[in-house]
């Protein structure tokens, strides 16, 4: 299996965008998973979708210039899972939350990306749990098939405080929408103290993959202390045909205590890790 290799933009949010892209492409990885998060970001949704083709191509050239690809797209309307939620049950707030996901499309289609990245929804209170996820699978759906109308897989990531928190509400949600793939991230999973057995059988589901470390109660930690099964993850990749990207996707923000590592070393580790593992 060729692996084919990543970096979040997000990893650096200290610096520059120009040298968080400059850092990627010394780091000798093919690809780079851009950030659109709302107030967190590098490129914000508001700046970058005032004029799509222009925000899209400066993109697109920055990448090149640096022989990179845009792997991913990943789009968070607001800086926290709730207030624009795909599924919110205010009418205003999902046509906010479509708008800025049909904005992405077009700005992935003209900087080359071939993938997105979106939460799935939420459950909210006053809400029957029915109505929540009715809701998710119709944003959903027609999300499905504008991407694929466009050549992009679409891939959700099941995180904590989603729809799907749990590997069995993920592949719930995947056997629901035909065509939705996942953003695989094993360490949603591991933070809940969910053995890697039972978020093995998503991985024929995934379309993207972000590797970082993880352990019980720790949602981010040092390659030293993860203890997911990696080379395991790796070699049911290999078996299942897994052909999208590994996303190095450390963080770097106060929430879930994702700013106690240091992000460069650790995405070092796992970068070797993947260059010298042997399948």
């Amino acid at each position: 299996m060729k692996l084919k290799t990543a970096c979040a933009d997000f990893t650096f949010p200290l610096v520059t965008h120009d040298h968080a892209l400059d850092l990627i492409a010394m780091l000798g990885v093919t690809g780079v998973d851009i950030g659109l998060f709302h107030n967190r970001s590098h490129l914000q949704p508001t700046d970058q979708f005032q004029n799509v083709a222009r925000s899209a191509r400066n993109l697109k050239k920055k990448l090149d210039e640096r022989g990179l690809k845009a792997a991913d797209i990943f789009l968070q309307v607001a800086d926290n899972v709730e207030s624009h939620a795909i599924n919110h049950p205010q009418a205003s707030r999902r046509k906010k939350a479509a708008l800025w996901y049909e904005n992405t499309i077009e700005y992935a289609a003209r900087c080359g990306a071939r993938h997105i990245t979106t939460p799935p929804g939420v459950y909210f209170s006053g809400q029957s749990r029915a109505a929540s996820w009715s809701r998710a699978c119709d944003e959903l759906a027609w999300r499905v098939e504008l991407a694929r109308r466009n050549s992009i897989t679409l891939g959700v990531e099941a995180h904590i405080g989603s729809i799907a928190p749990r590997p069995a509400a993920a592949q719930r949600l995947i056997k629901a929408i035909p065509g939705l793939t996942l953003t695989l991230d094993y360490t949603h999973f591991t933070h809940a103290g969910i053995p890697d057995r039972q978020v093995e059988p998503l991985v024929q589901h995934a379309s993207h993959f972000h590797i970082r470390g993880g352990a019980k109660g720790r949602l981010q930690c040092s390659y030293a202390d993860n203890t997911i099964n990696y080379k395991r993850v790796l070699k049911v990749m290999k078996e299942t045909g897994y052909r999208g990207y590994i996303g190095l996707e450390y963080c770097w923000t106060v929430w879930a205590r994702c700013n106690e590592v240091d992000n460069l070393s650790e995405t070092i580790l796992f970068r070797d890790f993947l260059k010298t593992t042997n399948l």
